[in-house]
């Protein structure tokens, strides 16, 4: 039988920043009948850490999908993300942290300097919380691993979505690119920040916040010489900081304030040398690794969030479609949670979906509307309080500069509460 739909396509029409994606133009089509197509239970359109971990959820409590990414493997380039122990959580519950630990350094605090090499303050992470853990992870590593723990022919590869439609009957066709189609009965938009699966349903593109930052993964053949914690610079306007993150390796970034994103730029030596022409007074250490850092791992991006207002920004799902990570809340890495966050919507989104598929009560709708009410007050404070904090660490005036290097941050901060948001109870799938 012919099934009627309305659809929209997604044309590229302007992008910038590396892995970031393309913003999308959408037109409607007339409605038109579809001939048979393959059908899927589940599709998760996009392999990155959210698609493949809510991939892994759902293996793990036995329901199967198909992932389909736009490129031609993994996306392995990028740097490296940072994990507290609410990531952690739940790469424990879906059983691959132990793995990822025996590669990765733990951290064990922080130090904060002003730009002059000044040190301002320094914390134990243990000392301020038992339960604390932060590594910094490689995101090639991170989605090798998940991927390796999905049957094969899970992740489609070349699959690039070209329109999408919503039949009568609840189920979406979804159009590639090369023209093949297939009919999904749920569609899980990990599609990341500028997500045509977000934009289908409604929410606007994702607001940027006023600065960009370069980022490097530099690496020491004979071993790098940082100690475990992050190491964090703070200027007027302008900051910086650097990890370890693992025997030979140590992850970096500028962060400047920008009026515009400006040009995309793909040339990764003009990028290394706009970074270091960013900081050339500051201490030479953080020039040294920026030097050591192989040029094809820099890469520059402008900040960006979405705020999902209450009454005002759409819900998390339409249907038998919702949107999971970046696609949904797209935030600032201020705080260290967007890599996170979009782990803990993966398995609690897995759980409501698998419960509803298995039993058929509650529907998948009432599933889905159920992770958006449970997340929304988890990930919406968590994306303005990134915006502020990033905010405040961004300020150029030199006055309330010299309050935040000699007062606010030696004799005011308190990093235990600002760790409150660390805390997420995951159990094992």
């Amino acid at each position: 039988m012919a099934t009627t739909t309305s659809s929209f396509v997604f044309t590229n029409i302007d992008g910038f920043g590396h892995g970031i994606g393309t913003r999308r133009s959408y037109r409607v089509i007339r409605a038109q009948s579809q001939s048979a197509v393959p059908k899927e239970q589940v599709v998760i359109v996009g392999a990155g850490i959210a698609g493949l971990a809510t991939a892994v959820s759902l293996h793990r409590l036995g329901v199967q999908s198909l992932v389909l990414e736009q490129a031609e493997s993994l996306r392995t380039g990028g740097t490296s993300l940072t994990l507290f122990k609410n990531g952690w959580r739940v790469l424990d519950a879906i059983g691959v942290a132990d793995d990822l630990r025996t590669q990765f350094l733990e951290i064990q605090g922080m130090v904060v300097n002003s730009e002059d090499g000044r040190e301002l303050r320094a914390f134990n992470f243990k000392q301020e919380d038992e339960s604390q853990e932060v590594r910094a992870v490689e995101r090639k590593v991170l989605l090798e691993t998940l991927a390796s723990q999905l049957p094969r022919d899970t992740i489609k590869f070349s699959s690039q979505l070209a329109k999408i439609e919503a039949t009568s009957n609840g189920d979406t066709l979804l159009e590639l690119v090369d023209g093949s189609k297939l009919l999904a009965k749920t569609v899980i938009g990990c599609d990341g920040i500028r997500s045509p699966i977000a934009k289908w349903m409604g929410f606007p593109e994702p607001k940027y916040v006023g600065h960009c930052a370069f980022r490097g993964l530099a690496s020491y053949s004979d071993g790098q010489p940082f100690g475990p914690r992050v190491n964090y610079i703070y200027g007027r306007g302008l900051r910086a900081g650097f990890v370890p993150v693992s025997p030979t390796k140590v992850y970096w970034f500028i962060c400047f304030n920008s009026p515009s994103p400006g040009p995309k730029i793909t040339d990764s030596l003009v990028l290394k040398n706009q970074a270091k022409e960013l900081v050339k007074d500051w201490p030479s250490e953080l020039l040294n690794i920026v030097d050591s850092t192989p040029d094809d791992t820099v890469i520059k991006t402008p900040l960006v969030d979405r705020w999902l207002w209450p009454a005002i920004s759409p819900g998390a799902s339409a249907g038998r479609v919702v949107v999971v990570g970046d696609a949904w809340h797209p935030m600032t890495p201020n705080l260290g949670q967007g890599a996170c966050c979009a782990l803990e919507d993966s398995v609690v989104l897995a759980k409501k979906l698998a419960r509803a598929i298995k039993s058929e009560d509650p529907s998948v709708e009432e599933a889905f509307r159920s992770y958006g009410a449970e997340r929304w007050p988890r990930v919406f404070p968590l994306t303005i309080r990134a915006n502020l904090v990033g905010s405040a660490l961004q300020w150029e005036n030199p006055v309330v500069c010299s309050v935040r290097n000699n007062i606010v941050i030696p004799k005011l901060v308190r990093l235990q509460p600002l760790l409150e948001h660390t805390n997420f109870t995951c159990e094992s799938l």
